[in-house]
């Protein structure tokens, strides 16, 4: 446990509001007090609040006040319900987890200014989130760095800790590893020496040819056939006849999906990251992970049930992704793009409800 006493154990992620935000709603009705209040009533100790730096900061790199008082207000409102909160800076104009998906490049890594941008960001973040409490509020620096060398991502996470911790030296902050934070990368990273305020984080959406069935920002969206969970995810009579072996990308995304996937084979993804933290003695965290409601939904209930239970088994807290949108805990109404009602199903089995 971290010395500033910022516990957290089961939690949701707050998407689509103050980062990837696509317009469904306006942002003072998307996520409201009464939101928070749902969140605790059913027993999450925590929200993930993701935001992007062109819903924070203006281009000229002044803070948007609208768009901080959304944040100053999820904040209030969670302290008000004893709800922690983790801050996660999920995207900056110089960089996007998804840019080799989208056509675009990360000049984060290569341009220095933007390096400077991006510390000045936590800088300006660290004095005005100051006033909160070391143990209802943390810091997540960047969500899925994809840097081209891991050195490249230690060395400015070390440097952007070294400014917040000027500010803040008992703030905790999260941190997790370059190439979309995936468990094994864990062990690349360097940490600041002797600071015992860091929770470690990955993320894990394996086997993506399930969680992302359909998915029309992946490649996987290419496959017109059939998935399920447990066993093989697509069968090797499916993969022959749906499967193009040409189209390079999706052949790459769903390499894994003729695996026999089971709950052992989902500890599989993060054995080296629980690993790794305990060597470390600081807690392991996944700050994502889920599944689209495009799958049969027996099959989706028994990915959540084996992965609640591998977390649980292995003491790691863990913030599904989402509240709302099509990964979240409603029902989803795709072609209007709303949320509906709660799935109340689903929402026990995230919170380890027998």
């Amino acid at each position: 446990m971290n010395p500033s006493g910022f516990e957290i154990k089961r939690g949701v992620n707050l998407s689509h509001w103050l980062s990837q935000d696509f317009g469904w709603e306006p942002k003072y009705t998307y996520i409201k007090k009464d939101d928070i209040r749902f969140i605790d009533s059913i027993g999450y100790d925590h929200v993930r609040i993701p935001i992007d730096e062109i819903e924070i900061w203006d281009e000229t790199g002044k803070p948007i006040e609208a768009a901080i008082q959304h944040l100053t207000n999820c904040l209030d409102w969670c302290a008000e319900y004893k709800l922690r909160a983790i801050v996660d800076l999920h995207t900056v104009r110089a960089h996007h987890f998804n840019a080799s998906n989208e056509g675009g490049t990360n000049t984060l890594w290569t341009d220095s200014l933007a390096q400077n941008n991006f510390v000045n960001l936590w800088a300006q973040l660290s004095d005005i989130l100051k006033k909160y409490p070391t143990d209802m509020v943390a810091y997540e620096i960047l969500n899925e760095a994809v840097a081209p060398d891991h050195d490249d991502w230690n060395k400015l996470m070390n440097k952007t800790v070294a400014e917040i911790r000027k500010r803040e030296p008992k703030r905790v902050i999260i941190i997790g590893p370059n190439m979309w934070q995936i468990a094994p990368n864990l062990q690349y990273l360097k940490l600041p020496e002797g600071d015992k305020n860091i929770i470690l984080s990955f993320h894990t959406y394996s086997p993506l040819a399930f969680t992302h069935y359909t998915a029309n920002w992946t490649p996987i969206k290419e496959y017109k056939g059939t998935v399920h969970y447990p066993g093989q995810i697509i069968t090797d009579e499916d993969y022959a006849k749906y499967v193009d072996t040409t189209n390079t990308a999706l052949v790459n995304q769903i390499a894994d999906a003729r695996d026999q996937w089971n709950k052992d084979r989902l500890l599989q993804v993060f054995k080296m990251g629980v690993d790794y933290a305990k060597s470390k003695n600081l807690q392991l965290y996944c700050g994502e992970f889920g599944c689209l409601p495009t799958v049969e939904r027996t099959d989706r209930l028994n990915f959540y049930t084996d992965m609640i239970s591998l977390f649980e088994e292995n003491n790691i807290a863990y913030c599904n992704w989402e509240y709302k949108g099509d990964f979240g805990i409603y029902f989803f109404d795709s072609k209007n793009v709303k949320s509906l009602e709660p799935d109340y199903e689903l929402i026990n089995i995230l919170l380890g409800n027998k």
